[in-house]
């Protein structure tokens, strides 16, 4: 499946999890994996996987980003977030505002400290199982 995987944040242990995903999911590995805004611009993905920490009003990057995601660039758009459904919101409605389908299903995960990258044995279970019911309900 033509997918990327596109994160925000710098703490450590989202990043791990983006490459998890990466690992995991993705059919096409190279330039699959990327920071927002990325270097090569989503063209025609099935899926893109945003992974982003944010607070209740997010930056301004990451909502002008996310309003450039139309059905062209990407189909579905599915999030991993470290903050506020408030934040969340945002994005999703900016998405949707650009064309492509936000996805619902949201996974919150603790980011914790940026400089721990561990991600337990639980939250691999949970994002593996979350990307499992994404992939599945894809339109």
């Amino acid at each position: 499946m033509k997918m990327r995987v596109l994160y925000y944040t710098n703490k450590a242990k989202l990043k791990n999890i983006a490459g998890i995903i990466t690992d995991n999911y993705a059919t096409e590995k190279v330039n699959c994996m990327d920071k927002i805004p990325p270097a090569y611009s989503c063209d025609k993905e099935r899926l893109v996987v945003m992974i982003v920490s944010v607070s209740k009003d997010p930056d301004n990057a990451l909502v002008l980003f996310c309003k450039e995601l139309t059905k062209q660039r990407a189909a579905n758009v599915a999030f991993i977030v470290d903050g506020p459904a408030e934040g969340t919101k945002v994005l999703i409605d900016a998405v949707k505002s650009a064309g492509a389908n936000a996805i619902e299903d949201v996974l919150y995960i603790k980011g914790g400290l940026p400089f721990l990258g561990g991600v337990k044995d639980d939250e691999k279970k949970n994002v593996t199982e979350w990307m499992d019911r994404i992939t599945a309900n894809l339109q």
